[in-house]
């Protein structure tokens, strides 16, 4: 019998996103409603869609490339290694300035549920 503690691998390829990005879902199960994990990935000189997530804040811990990002209109270059903390309801939005992909994690709390993305533009 299966631990209720654990959650196998879903072996989940990368997908496209309205956000104009790419996601690889890591972690987002019921078994772990607190939060969830993913890696974002955007191409060079693309900006993700303005968007806020209600009811739940983000992390991105920067592991490749590097940006610009922009919160609540707030606009600061980020780099390998950096994180940004975003608060529940923020707009946000990410621009891959360089020429290689820029890739992140995004720590969600609570998880990230479809219905709670919301498109700004």
């Amino acid at each position: 019998m299966t631990p209720q503690w654990y959650v196998a691998n879903k072996d989940e390829a990368e997908f496209w996103t309205e956000e104009r990005c790419y996601i690889a879902e890591l972690l987002n199960d019921d078994a772990s409603p607190e939060a969830s994990l993913a890696v974002a990935r955007v191409t060079p000189g693309v900006t993700t869609q303005l968007h806020k997530l209600a009811g739940i804040s983000e992390r991105y811990i920067l592991r490749k490339g590097g940006g610009v990002v922009e919160i609540d209109g707030e606009s600061y270059p980020v780099k390998v290694g950096d994180q940004v903390m975003i608060p529940a309801d923020a707009a946000q939005r990410i621009t891959n300035t360089g020429e290689e992909d820029l890739e992140f994690y995004c720590l969600c709390v609570p998880r990230f549920r479809p219905e709670s993305y919301i498109a700004l533009e």
